[in-house]
């Protein structure tokens, strides 16, 4: 099972930052669909502030290229995502449309 670490940023704002984790409480059905069809088994989603890292562990059939062109022919997806955005503020170093950006690991025990 392979694991990725990624990270974003919300929008430094109190209430905004109250919304994402409501909906965080009760994520769609149809995107925790989307997610585990896609080979994520396990995913987990920290906040420190306004900044957030998530874990995601993955089948061995699990590619960002699949997930993508699931998530793009996938209406509902495109919902969320656009909603999340309404939070969620790109990192400096990301690339246009960029939220989530993959880090790198630096140290394993």
């Amino acid at each position: 099972m392979k694991r990725y670490c990624l990270t974003t940023d919300l929008k430094n704002d109190d209430q905004l930052i109250a919304e994402y984790e409501k909906y965080h409480e009760a994520v769609w059905p149809e995107i925790k669909a989307s997610i585990t069809d896609s080979g994520i088994q396990n995913m987990q989603i920290y906040r420190l502030a306004n900044h957030l890292f998530m874990i995601m562990e993955v089948s061995d059939d699990f590619s960002f290229e699949k997930k993508g062109a699931m998530d793009a022919a996938n209406p509902k997806v495109q919902e969320w995502e656009t909603l999340m955005w309404k939070y969620q503020q790109a990192l400096p170093q990301a690339k246009a449309g960029e939220k989530w950006l993959l880090m790198d690991k630096i140290f394993e025990l």
